[in-house]
């Protein structure tokens, strides 16, 4: 295992840890859970994180590998493209272009970089089936961008457990703890962490499936409270992210979760 000494996140929501805590206490969230994961096996670690909830990846790679790089990080992740991939006039080339150049900074500057693909978002929310082409031709693009330049991708997509409803909170938009945790726990076995494996990998253990009745009340539910927000926010050309800052621009130690007073 390569000791890394400076961790910095970019990314939109998922990176910020939406689902995994609430505005009151914080969020936690993958990037969170990965710092606590480098800082058990180096104390010395300091962790930033760049990332603003709803933020495409072209404004990823405008607002945050300017102050990525001026942080001189050695080992930084990389998510962006879902907020593209579900709005009308999405272009796959063009999201992962945005990336790439975030890879080629970041690697160019020496730190080693971690990525990942994107499940198949029709298995969360069926309304999102049409959407499978676009996943699949970004996933096929974030792949052979992070193959030029020697980023690490945690493959997602061919995993059963990345579109179990119990990996997603109940927007269906953002990971649950029990999902930001397989994806902080997939980058720790990436960068052979002490104590990682691949159990992040394993599908979750099967429950019943709900009834005709509980399914339709729950599409109701999610479409009157998350999915038509959404669509009215788009509308009037706002984001969840508008007035948001980073949340932990500079570099700073590790709290280990457990070690609050």
């Amino acid at each position: 295992m390569t000791p890394y000494s400076r961790y910095v996140a970019l990314g939109d929501s998922q990176t910020e840890g939406l689902g995994d805590g609430d505005e009151i206490r914080g969020y936690r969230g993958l990037a969170d859970r990965l710092a606590e994961h480098l800082a058990a096996a180096s104390p010395e670690l300091h962790y930033a994180n760049l990332s603003v909830r709803g933020r495409l990846a072209s404004q990823v790679l405008a607002e945050q590998l300017a102050p990525a790089l001026r942080l001189r990080p050695d080992l930084a992740t990389v998510i962006a493209g879902m907020n593209d991939l579900i709005r009308p006039g999405f272009d796959a080339r063009a999201v992962a272009a945005s990336l790439e150049e975030m890879f080629a900074a970041l690697t160019g500057a020496g730190a080693y970089v971690l990525t990942v693909t994107f499940p198949d978002i029709g298995k969360i929310a069926p309304l999102a089936r049409p959407l499978l082409p676009r996943v699949l031709a970004l996933n096929a693009h974030i792949r052979e961008a992070a193959a030029r330049h020697d980023v690490t991708v945690v493959d997602t997509f061919p995993h059963a457990f990345a579109t179990d409803a119990r990996m997603w909170s109940s927007d269906r938009l953002h990971a649950s703890p029990l999902g930001h945790a397989r994806i902080a726990a997939a980058f720790a076995h990436a960068l052979g962490l002490p104590g990682s494996d691949d159990a992040w990998s394993a599908p979750l253990d099967p429950v019943a499936p709900p009834g005709r009745l509980r399914s339709t009340g729950t599409e109701v539910r999610w479409i009157a409270g998350f999915a038509g927000p959404w669509i009215y926010r788009r509308i009037r050309g706002r984001s969840s992210g508008d007035g948001r800052t980073a949340k932990r621009p500079d570099l700073g130690p590790v709290l280990l979760h457990g070690d609050e007073k």
